[in-house]
């Protein structure tokens, strides 16, 4: 599997965009975020571990408590793959409304 592809799995599931959007804030425990979710601490461990492995997230223990922490440089993978895809579309309708325009010109509304 791709890191792209690994990136969109991992982002597929809600309760870890929910973590995402949590960690945009900036570091947290496991169990800080747990508490929006309804979820046991182990579930949450896996789902951090999903992040872990396709790099959107980074893990460190401090005493008995393991905190997680963003690694945006991760997501401009997707970002750039949907950036690239809007591109071109853009691209595609710009040229037919030049069609379109070319065919159909504006007509002018009476005063």
């Amino acid at each position: 599997m791709s890191d792209l592809d690994q990136v969109f799995r991992a982002l597929a599931n809600e309760g870890r965009r929910t973590m995402l959007d949590r960690l945009c804030a900036g570091p947290a425990s496991m169990g800080e975020l747990a508490e929006p979710l309804d979820m046991t601490l182990s579930a949450v461990e896996q789902h951090v571990r999903t992040l872990e492995r396709c790099g959107l997230v980074r893990t460190e223990k401090r005493g008995r408590t393991r905190y997680c922490r963003l690694e945006p440089a991760t997501m401009s993978l997707a970002e750039q793959w949907i950036a690239d895809r809007r591109h071109l579309w853009e691209r595609r309708l710009d040229a037919l409304g030049a069609v379109l325009d070319a065919h159909h010109p504006p007509t002018e509304e009476p005063a």
